[in-house]
Parts: structure tokens; C-alpha cells; sequence
């Protein structure tokens, strides 16, 4: 599957504020910094489409892109990163109650991608978003990023190692040789046509 366009559509703080939308939609979760914008980046190769930045936090919207291939068109929401503590309580709940609100209430939302970095250890604050995300039947998969900087060897056991943990599919990404993008866009597309 090829991507023949990809435009950023719109950021919202909440889903009241989201367009409405039927197409096929996916949505990023993950720690700060994790990767998330260079995913959407390398994927749609434009390193313009998502900011990136260095600082963790600075993704404080529902950012939507939709993405255009010949066989189908969907959306990409890149959603606040979690684990971030500068910010105040009272802005990180209002995070929170938002981005609940808009993983169970979305319509058009397939599948959540979680994301994790291939390098660490897994955090507690995965661990749980993965149970929030099983508690309340939300479809998910898990993305490692950051593959670039580890050895093949090493993301095959990681690979396994996360799915038996976690017990639901796993992808690897890696931004810099884009050797899995087209593995991911297939996965993408085989979840919209089950739908």
C-alpha cells in the first residue's frame, strides 16, 4: 500500500471539537518523546506533515492527519503523550478526562497504537495504559520505535518478549531506514477492511 497524499487536518483540544469523520481511524498513545510525529513523518515520508520536537509535552492536541492511498483513505490521530509530569495536576486531568473521552467515544476509531521505545525497559505508565486499554475493550496494537538503534537480533526478542506480555500484535518502526513502513500501512490496511 502507497501512500499517494497525506494532509494535516486539524488540532482539537477534545473531541466535541474534532471533525466528524467515517473514515477509518487510528489513534498514536505513548510516552513522551517516544516517536510518535516521526512516525506519522516516515510513514507519509515528509518530515514536515507532524512537528517533532526534542522537549517532551509539547504535543498537547488531538492532531489529525488523513492519509490517502489507492486502496483507501484513513486518519492518524497523534494524541498527548503520557508520562510527562511538567505540566500542572490540574492540566494533566483535564489530558486525561479529554483523551478518555475521545478513545471510547469515537466513532470512527479502529485501533489505538501504542508505542514503545525498543530501547528501554517497559515503563509503568505503559504497563498502564496497556490495562486501561483492555479493561475498557479498546482494539489496540503495539508499535516499537526507535529500531534504528538496535541490533536485528535484539528486536526479534523484544518483539517476542512484548507480545507475550502484552498478549496482542507487535510491529517494529524504525525512522531512519524505513524498513517496516510498508509492513505497518499493509497492518493498517487489513485492520480498515476488516471494518
Amino acid at each position: 500500500m502507497k501512500i499517494k497524499q497525506a494532509t494535516f487536518l486539524q488540532s482539537s483540544p477534545n473531541l466535541k471539537q474534532c471533525l466528524k469523520s467515517d473514515i477509518c481511524e487510528f489513534a498514536l498513545l505513548g510516552r513522551s518523546n517516544v516517536g510518535k510525529s516521526t512516525f506519522i513523518n516516515t510513514l507519509c515520508n515528509n518530515k514536515n506533515l507532524a512537528k517533532t520536537s526534542n522537549t517532551p509535552g509539547k504535543t498537547r492536541l488531538i492532531n489529525l492527519f488523513e492519509i490517502k492511498t489507492a486502496a483507501l483513505p484513513f486518519i492518524i490521530a497523534d494524541l498527548p503523550g503520557y508520562g510527562y509530569a511538567r505540566v500542572s495536576k490540574t492540566e494533566q486531568a483535564m489530558w486525561q478526562k479529554n483523551l478518555e473521552e475521545y478513545l471510547l467515544k469515537r466513532n470512527n476509531l479502529i485501533s489505538c497504537v501504542q508505542f514503545i521505545d525498543v530501547r528501554h525497559d517497559i515503563q509503568k505508565n505503559d504497563f498502564q495504559m496497556n490495562e486501561w486499554l483492555k479493561v475498557n475493550n479498546v482494539a489496540h496494537f503495539i508499535v516499537l520505535s526507535k529500531c534504528d538503534y538496535v541490533s536485528k537480533s535484539d528486536i526479534l526478542k523484544k518483539i517476542t518478549y512484548v507480545r507475550n506480555l502484552f498478549m496482542t500484535d507487535v510491529l517494529p518502526f524504525s525512522s531512519k531506514n524505513r524498513y517496516y513502513v510498508d509492513d505497518v500501512l499493509n497492518y493498517f490496511e487489513n485492520l480498515c477492511n476488516k471494518t
